[in-house]
C-alpha cells in the first residue's frame, strides 16, 4: 500500500492505535489530537480496515480496533517516498534538506549520530559472528 494514500485522520488513528491496546471507536475519538465527528471517525475506521492498516474484532455488541501495520513499516514507506520525491533517493540529501529548512535542530543531529553509531556497531557485531 502506498503510505501517502493515508489521510491525516487515518494517520492519527494509527498513531493512537500504535500505543498498543485495542480500542473502541469512542476511545479512539477521545484520544484524537483534534475534534472529530463520530460518523467521520467510523468512516475512517472502515477505510483503514479496507486498506488492511487496521484490524477490527467484535466482542459482544462492541467493535475493537488495533493497528495491523507496524509503525516501522509505514515509516519506512513514507521515508522512501520522501527520499524519492525530495532528495533523489538519498537519505543524506533528505537530512541535509531538513537541516536547511530548520526542521532538524542540533540536539536532533546528536540523536541521529548516536543512532547511526549504534547501527554501525550492531552491523559490525553481526558480521563478526
Amino acid at each position: 500500500m502506498d503510505p501517502m494514500r493515508l489521510n491525516q485522520n487515518e494517520l492519527e488513528v494509527l498513531r493512537i492505535l500504535w500505543e498498543g491496546e485495542e480500542l473502541k471507536p469512542a476511545e479512539i475519538g477521545t484520544r484524537f489530537g483534534w475534534p472529530i465527528e463520530n460518523a467521520t471517525l467510523r468512516s475512517v475506521l472502515v477505510n483503514l480496515v479496507a486498506k488492511r492498516q487496521v484490524r477490527r474484532r467484535r466482542q459482544g455488541k462492541a467493535y475493537y480496533y488495533s493497528a495491523h501495520v507496524p509503525k516501522a513499516t509505514l515509516l519506512r514507506g513514507m521515508l522512501g517516498m520522501l527520499k524519492r520525491v525530495f532528495a533523489g533517493g538519498s537519505s543524506g540529501a533528505l537530512v541535509a534538506q531538513l537541516m536547511e529548512t530548520g526542521d532538524i535542530k542540533p540536539a536532533d543531529l546528536k540523536a541521529i549520530r548516536e543512532a547511526a553509531s549504534g547501527s554501525a556497531a550492531n552491523k559490525s557485531k553481526r558480521k563478526a559472528t
